[in-house]
Order: C-alpha cells, then sequence, then structure tokens
C-alpha cells in the first residue's frame, strides 16, 4: 500500500508542477491603477480600482480562455524578484497581508492603510492563483498616505 501512496503523491506534485504557469494571457492584456499613480499623497482608507484591459476577470477557480482575477502585491518587492518571488511565479501567490487574493472577481477594494509610504503592485493571477506565463502585471507604485 504504501509504493502506491507514493507514486500517487509524486504523480500528483509531478502534475501540479507541470500545470504551473502554462495559463496563456493575451499578448496585448494590461492591469493598472485607474485612480492611483506614482508619487500620489492620500489619506487613509484608500480606495484602490484595479484596471483592466484586453483580458477579463473570473473568480478564481473559473477556467476560462483569456481570464484572470485580480492580486494586490503590498509592500513587498515587484512580482519575480528574490527566491520568493520565482516561487510566486511557479507555484501561485501565497494569500498574507502582503498578498491580497480578490478570488471571488472584485475590481476594487478599501484598505486601511497607516502613515507612511507603501508600494502596490496588481498582478492578475490565473484560476489556480498562479501568473499566467507571461505574467500581466502593473508597474509598482509607490503612494504616501497622510
Amino acid at each position: 500500500m504504501k509504493p502506491f501512496v507514493i507514486a500517487l503523491s509524486a504523480t500528483l506534485l509531478m502534475g501540479t508542477a507541470a500545470l504551473s504557469q502554462d495559463t496563456p494571457a493575451p499578448e496585448d492584456a494590461k492591469v493598472y491603477f485607474v485612480n492611483l499613480a506614482d508619487g500620489d499623497t492620500v489619506t487613509s482608507p484608500v480606495t484602490i480600482i484595479f484596471g483592466l484591459e484586453n483580458m477579463g476577470v473570473a473568480p478564481a477557480g473559473t477556467e476560462k480562455e483569456n481570464t484572470g482575477h485580480h492580486h494586490l502585491l503590498l509592500n513587498r518587492p515587484p512580482l519575480g524578484e528574490g527566491e520568493e518571488g520565482a516561487e510566486e511565479l511557479e507555484y501561485g501567490l501565497p494569500a498574507d497581508d502582503n498578498h491580497i487574493h480578490f478570488g471571488g472577481g472584485q475590481t476594487q477594494v478599501t484598505l486601511d492603510l497607516p502613515a507612511g509610504q507603501h508600494t502596490m503592485q496588481l498582478v492578475m493571477g490565473d484560476l489556480n492563483h498562479v501568473p499566467h506565463a507571461t505574467p500581466v502585471t502593473s508597474d509598482v507604485i509607490t503612494i504616501t498616505v497622510e
């Protein structure tokens, strides 16, 4: 029985790795901040509106061509930088205070942010929270909360 379980586990793990980052996105897809720009000064709470061109939004778990859902990277390096960033590209984005998921298909959020500078980047994820084969990301912006 143990060899079967080991073989099944290995097969599932290899299958997951093989599926990682294989969801295509349209070449001209673009995600951006609608109401914030690099260098803006704002007050808390901060409403952040997500813009998306040339692809659609679908809730996590929805397998539909040319769609994805939003993730907000907050106060962390840009997607793909460093050891953690390489894992995000292959296995998906974690869910924590620095990686905010919008798996319900949401296109905006209001956050209570403390005073100071905050960096933000939008990233589209596929049905499994994995960035697309060619990641669809916004520029990183820095805002100041007064």
